[in-house]
């Protein structure tokens, strides 16, 4: 049974809380892949996707997730709401409360945001990201995705590259994967590299070939242009020939290793077109793998809520 009534990161989450989500999250999977995709887990719940930042798989994720087992859900998109005329995220929570509003999944710009409305709303909020913080669910797709593969999470090694310092992603996943004792390298510009990334419990590779050295996953970052002042690397192309995963780097990776990305890709930058799209690629299992997760948190979260 999960702890709180709220999932604002990973980094306050324990192993066994993780596992129960991931495990649900296999059961999920299995409703997810039958041809009956009817549920009543959620039924007369009603989820709210609160976004003041884009988002396509995240959003419309969660918004399937509640669909899929039953919930009523209500997409808020900041530029269209109230918050044009002046209204407070404290307003805004407190009105969806008002509203009996079950779930809300948060996306802004400003780090603590979630939990800054889960102090102030009965609802349970979920951190859909939030500025240079977590991205919790997305770390936990990850995490499924490598234990579907491999059976396990201990002792993996992991790889992860690209633009860490304004990376949500990859402080999740430092946070997840630490409490289950994979080991995580990173690699990035040392523009790109947060201050004291190291005392995370991550290992800062000297080169690419040291990172991806023997990896189980190599996951790539997305380079969040919107999120960043120019001057932290001389070009794209530069940055592709220096941090991108091409075939030729994966070849130091482990034989059966999987190349992960949280998406939207920067086609040639991040990764090749022939990393993208080849065998070793499971973005697109991610995907999937993203809808079973959130269906098993938003469950779990119910349960939380009935004991309340």
């Amino acid at each position: 049974m999960l702890k709180n009534k709220d999932l604002l990161g990973l980094r306050g989450c324990t192993a066994e809380e993780i596992t129960e989500i991931l495990d649900g999250a296999v059961q999920m999977k299995k409703f997810l892949n039958g041809r009956d995709r009817k549920s009543d887990i959620l039924a007369g719940k009603s989820l709210v996707t609160l976004f003041y930042e884009n988002s396509t798989r995240t959003r419309c994720s969660f918004e399937l997730a509640g669909k899929l087992l039953g919930a009523s859900e209500v997409n808020i998109s900041a530029a269209a709401s109230s918050v044009q005329k002046g209204e407070t995220l404290m307003d805004t929570g407190e009105t969806l409360d008002a509203m009996k509003v079950d779930f809300i999944v948060i996306r802004h710009p400003m780090a603590g945001a979630p939990k800054f409305l889960a102090e102030h709303v009965k609802a349970s909020v979920i951190n859909g990201g939030d500025g240079m913080h977590e991205h919790p669910t997305q770390a936990l797709l990850d995490m499924f995705t490598m234990r579907e593969r491999f059976g396990k999470l201990s002792g993996l090694k992991v790889a992860i590259l690209g633009d860490l310092k304004h990376s949500r992603v990859a402080l999740s996943n430092a946070f997840g994967l630490n409490k289950f004792g994979a080991e995580v390298r990173v690699y990035a510009p040392k523009t790109m590299i947060p201050k004291d990334f190291e005392k995370l419990g991550v290992k800062i590779a000297k080169s690419r070939e040291e990172a991806v050295d023997g990896a189980n996953a190599v996951m790539g970052l997305r380079i969040q242009l919107e999120r960043q002042k120019g001057g932290l690397f001389p070009s794209l192309s530069e940055y592709s020939g220096f941090y991108g995963v091409n075939d030729a780097i994966l070849k130091y990776a482990a034989k059966d290793a999987v190349v992960l990305h949280p998406g939207p890709v920067n086609r040639g930058v991040e990764l090749s077109p022939q990393v993208i799209d080849g065998d070793k690629s499971l973005i697109l299992e991610q995907v999937t793998n993203g809808v079973a997760v959130r269906m098993s948190l938003l469950k779990l979260l119910a349960q939380f809520r009935e004991n309340m």
